[in-house]
This record gives C-alpha cells, structure tokens and sequence, in this order.
C-alpha cells in the first residue's frame, strides 16, 4: 500500500477497499459529531458506503481529478483529506479534511494540509490551494490561517447543511509567492 510518512505519529495512505470495515467505523461513531459540518453522513449507512467511496476516490485518483488520503494516527484511521477539483489546465487544488471527534486538537490535520501542500508542489505543479470552512467551524478555520492561506472572501447561506444555512470562508495560498515552508 503506498504511503507518506509525515511525521512518527502520522501517515497519509492512498485510499483502498481494504480499509472498509476501519473506515465505515470512524464515520459511524462520530456520525454525529461530523453531522455539524458535513452534508454527506446521511449518504453513509453502512460498510457498503464506504467501499463504494474507497473504490470511487481511487478511480479519480488514476484519472488525475483528485487526490484522496486516509489519515493514519498511531496505526489508527483517524479521517481522511483531500485534493478535490484538480484544475489541471488553472494548476489549482481544493484541499477539504475532516477527523474524528477523539483526534482534534492535536495538530493532525495542520500536518497533513502542510504535507499536501508539498505534494502540491512537488507532484501536481499547483500554483494555487485554496480551503473552504464554515464560518462557524473555528477550528477548521485556523488550520489555512496556521499555514500562510489568505481569507479570500465568504459565501453567504452557501450550503443548506442538514436544515440550516451555512457561511463558507474561502481561504487561498499562492504557491508561486510562498515558496517557503508554511509555518504553524
């Protein structure tokens, strides 16, 4: 299985049907802990909804559209994150994460974004990242504000998330004009 190892505690895997059954897990026990962020949980019901999600991001993977990574702390799946929309013609990338409620607070997804923008750079010759949050997820928010991103704007009542509307912060990171290591 192919890997990145960003630091002792942490490795990003490439996406693969066998993490099914660890996958489906996470989702389900913090189903509602995600449901305040994310659209899809209703989407994921059982086992079957994961390895139909493993087996698609591995698809788009072989066909350059994304990049999709399982996080790994200490041996465990603990969320997974992404290169979403590949721009390959504009050299653009929309990075998106989520983790498990017991693994916040750790630095885990400010490693990996830092990560992916190396591979960004390095791999896909990106010249631009950019993240949406909600407004309201503070610590969502501070990971791109962490790395050097810029607030580019916000989308108002951008996503109707399970009944309620929802602001989207846009934040951007040049990569041309930061060609130095982002900082914590």
């Amino acid at each position: 299985m192919f890997y990145r190892i960003v630091n002792d505690q942490i490795q990003l895997h490439l996406t693969h049907p066998h993490q099914t059954e660890e996958l489906f897990a996470l989702t389900d026990r913090n189903r509602e802990f995600l449901k305040q962020w994310l659209p899809w949980l209703d989407k994921v019901q059982g086992p079957e909804d994961s390895r139909h999600f493993l087996k698609e991001q591995l698809q788009k993977y072989a066909e350059g559209t994304l990049l999709t990574v399982l996080i790994y702390y200490e041996g465990k799946i603990a969320g997974v994150m992404g290169f979403h929309q590949i721009g390959q013609s504009n050299r653009t990338a929309e990075i998106g994460y989520w983790l498990g409620e017991e693994y916040n607070g750790r630095g885990i997804i400010t490693a990996c974004v830092r990560e992916l923008i190396k591979i960004g750079q390095e791999y896909l010759k990106l010249q631009k990242i950019i993240i949406r949050c909600a407004t309201d997820n503070a610590r969502s928010r501070a990971v791109p504000l962490r790395l050097g991103f810029e607030l580019e704007g916000t989308f108002r009542r951008a996503e109707n998330l399970h009944g309620r509307w929802i602001d989207i912060n846009v934040f951007g990171l040049l990569l041309e004009e930061n060609s130095h290591e982002p900082s914590d």
